[in-house]
């Protein structure tokens, strides 16, 4: 496994330099309310890797996904996939994010930190579709604590958390999550899941999930409709990394932040040796390299997995 490290010498002077004025301005605004800084505290073994890749990140559901109407003003088609204008938006520049202190045994205490990042996720998200010129619409929450339906699947299921685009809503239980993932007291892995779903919603508001999910259903066999979706699920990876980096000036991840988000990608990715038609994923090591893609450069740009054709997604 590749060990993410921040490069030296900071972002680079022209995007700290902005970023520093920008949170220098708003520390007023940020003195009077009552958010706590996240406590990083270890613990706690992760799910069974064996069942990890249907276990833990499941892929969005379409299949009742109504057609795009004409107005929508989202690309459309391959240059959707390959050339969308959220590539050349550059990094992402959210408002300061500080999370707040989770309890992984208090359900309320997950509502409240999975709520408080969503809001940072929709922020940082809506300015960059607007850069793009890409109309954006955030996803609705479904952080549950009992079991019920949605229009893609019945929860609680395999998945430790899935996003139904059918209804733009990420579903996540707040009990259900914390005993997929062993009672881990990490809240940066929370947050890095959550992202993920998260970057499965901004495939779909920028065009991707549709024209995606249309190619997928063409082709003649598992093997090939696999081949798409690990595309997919790197993709949302490299976009969980996005955020995670971007934010670290006010949710800053420490060395064992890092190591325990990099070991989850690696585990919830294909188990080694699974049958080809099962990998839907990637390896353990290309689910790693694309998160860390996300989080060492920051932009949309780096998380183009459609235009690779290398052993970065072919695994």
């Amino acid at each position: 496994m590749r060990a993410y490290s921040r490069p030296s010498g900071g972002r680079g002077g022209g995007t700290a330099g902005r970023r520093t004025a920008l949170y220098a301005a708003l520390a007023a605004l940020l003195l009077g309310l009552a958010l706590l800084t996240v406590v990083a505290t270890g613990g706690g073994d992760r799910f069974d890797a064996e069942s990890a890749a249907s276990s833990g990140r499941a892929d969005p559901d379409l299949s009742q996904t109504p057609a795009p109407t004409a107005d929508t003003q989202r690309p459309t088609g391959q240059s959707a996939l390959v050339d969308n204008p959220l590539y050349s938006t550059g990094e992402l520049m959210p408002l300061p994010c500080p999370a707040p202190r989770l309890d992984v045994h208090d359900p309320a205490s997950v509502e409240d930190f999975l709520n408080t990042v969503t809001d940072c996720l929709d922020d940082a998200w809506a300015r960059q579709f607007e850069e793009a010129g890409i109309p954006f619409e955030p996803p609705k929450r479904v952080f549950w604590s009992e079991g019920g339906s949605s229009p893609c699947r019945e929860y609680p299921s395999s998945a430790g958390a899935f996003y139904c685009r059918t209804v733009k809503s990420i579903y996540i239980g707040t009990s259900d999550v914390v005993e997929k993932w062993g009672g881990n007291e990490q809240s940066a892995v929370y947050a890095s899941l959550l992202a993920h779903e998260y970057g499965h919603h901004v495939q779909g508001e920028a065009g991707l999930l549709e024209y995606y999910h249309d190619q997928r259903g063409k082709e003649s066999s598992q093997l090939l409709r696999n081949e798409w979706t690990r595309k997919s699920e790197l993709q949302a990876n490299c976009l969980a990394g996005i955020f995670l980096g971007a934010v670290e000036v006010s949710y800053p991840l420490t060395r064992d932040d890092i190591d325990a988000v990099l070991d989850d990608a690696a585990a919830t990715a294909d188990r080694a040796g699974a049958p080809a038609a099962e990998r839907t994923h990637g390896s353990a090591e290309n689910s790693v390299l694309w998160l860390e893609h996300g989080l060492e450069q920051e932009a949309p740009g780096a998380c183009n997995t459609w235009s690779v054709e290398d052993e970065s997604v072919v695994q």
